[in-house]
C-alpha cells in the first residue's frame, strides 16, 4: 500500500475533514459576529467528502475527524457519517461538535460507526458560555453530551480553549466536571487564525504550562503516552478515570511529529494548519469524476508541500486569514 510520507519522513495517518464552514454558534476565537459563508457550489458535496475519505483510507491513514464548522448542521451528517464508517482500514472515527445537536443526531451517529466524539465546552456558566459563543445554549450542549453518554459513545473528550481574563478562572470546574462525568479534557491555546474582532490574541494567550500549574494545585497530574494520534500531551489521575490532555501549539511545538493533514470545506488539501500550503482537490473530483486514483495521485504529490512547521507567535499577530471554521477545527 502506498503511504503518504512528507519530506520529513513524517507518515500521514490522520486527516480532518471539514463538513461546513457554517456553524449555529460564533465563538469569538473562531470568528467574527458577521459572518458570510461559503456558497453551495464552492462546498464539497457528500458523495464528494465520501470519496476524500475513501482515498484517505486506500492511502493508509487510519484516523478521520469530521470538523467544521459545525458538523452538525450539514445536511445528509447522519449518512455521510454512516458510509466513512464503513470504509475498510479505519480505526478511528471521530467528530469534533459543539455539542448542541447531540440531542437529535447521537443515536445516528454512533449506529453508523462514529466511535468517537469532541464536544467544545469553554464555560459552565450559562451567561458567560453565551458571551464566548454569542448565540450558544449551555444547557443544550449539557443534553447533547447525556444524549451521547445514552447512545453508547464511551471515548468523549470536552475541548476547552483557555483564554486569560475570559474564563481561565473556571479550569478547576471544568476538571471537576470532567471528572464527574467520567469524561476527557483537553485544554487548548488559543489558536492566531482569523483576525477576530472580540479581542486582541496576545492579551487572552493562555499557556498550557499555566493551566497544568492551575490543575495541579488540587490533582497531581501524571504523564503518561497515550495517544489519539492527535496533538495532545494526556495526563491521568490516581482516583479518575479521565485523562487530562493539553494542546499547545505555541508552548509546546508539535510539528516534528505532526502526522496530520486537513481538507477544507471548499475541498483544499492543507498540509499545515499555520500555513497556506494547500492542494486543490475539489478541482479534481470535479474534473474527473469517479476516478479515484487519479485523486490519490494528486494527494500523494501533495505530500512534498508539508511544511516543517509552523510559526506561530504568542504576540496577538494573525500569521494566517482564515478563519477556523473555514479550516476545520
Amino acid at each position: 500500500m502506498t503511504q503518504l510520507i512528507d519530506d520529513f519522513q513524517r507518515v500521514v495517518r490522520y486527516v480532518r475533514i471539514s463538513v461546513t464552514d457554517r456553524c449555529d454558534f460564533r465563538c469569538v476565537y473562531c470568528m467574527s459576529e458577521e459572518m458570510t459563508f461559503l456558497p453551495r457550489a464552492q462546498v464539497l458535496t457528500l458523495e464528494e467528502l465520501a470519496t476524500v475519505a475513501r482515498a484517505f483510507t486506500e492511502l493508509g491513514v487510519e484516523k478521520i475527524r469530521l470538523t467544521g464548522g459545525e458538523p452538525l448542521v450539514r445536511r445528509g451528517i447522519d449518512e455521510l457519517v454512516t458510509e466513512i464508517g464503513q470504509l475498510e482500514g479505519l480505526k478511528d472515527f471521530a467528530m469534533t461538535t459543539n455539542g448542541a445537536g447531540l440531542v437529535k443526531h447521537a443515536p445516528a451517529l454512533r449506529q453508523g460507526g462514529l466511535q468517537r466524539l469532541n464536544i467544545s465546552l469553554d464555560s459552565l456558566d450559562s451567561v458567560r458560555f453565551k458571551q464566548l459563543t454569542r448565540t450558544g445554549d449551555l444547557n443544550k450542549v449539557i443534553d447533547g453530551l447525556h444524549a451521547a453518554q445514552d447512545a453508547g459513545f464511551e471515548r468523549i473528550k470536552l475541548n476547552a480553549v483557555i483564554m486569560k481574563g475570559r474564563n481561565d478562572d473556571e479550569i478547576l470546574d471544568l476538571v471537576e466536571f470532567a471528572r464527574r462525568e467520567s469524561i476527557d479534557i483537553s485544554f487548548i491555546e488559543e489558536m492566531p487564525l482569523g483576525d477576530v474582532s472580540d479581542h486582541s490574541r496576545g492579551e487572552t494567550y493562555c499557556s498550557s504550562d499555566e493551566v497544568q500549574a492551575i490543575i495541579e494545585s488540587r490533582h497531581a497530574l501524571m504523564p503518561t503516552t497515550e495517544s489519539t494520534l492527535g496533538p495532545s500531551r494526556y495526563f491521568r489521575m490516581a482516583d479518575s478515570v479521565s485523562k487530562i490532555g493539553f494542546i499547545s501549539p505555541h508552548s509546546h511545538n508539535f510539528c516534528a511529529t505532526c502526522n496530520r493533514v486537513r481538507v477544507t470545506v471548499e475541498g483544499r488539501l492543507l498540509l499545515c494548519l499555520g500555513n497556506e500550503h494547500s492542494v486543490d482537490l475539489r478541482e479534481t473530483l470535479r474534473r474527473y469524476p469517479g476516478d479515484i486514483e487519479r485523486l490519490k495521485t494528486r494527494i500523494v504529490d501533495a505530500m512534498a508541500l508539508k511544511p516543517e512547521r509552523h510559526h506561530f507567535t504568542t504576540d496577538g499577530d494573525v500569521q494566517v486569514v482564515r478563519f477556523m471554521n473555514m479550516t476545520g477545527g
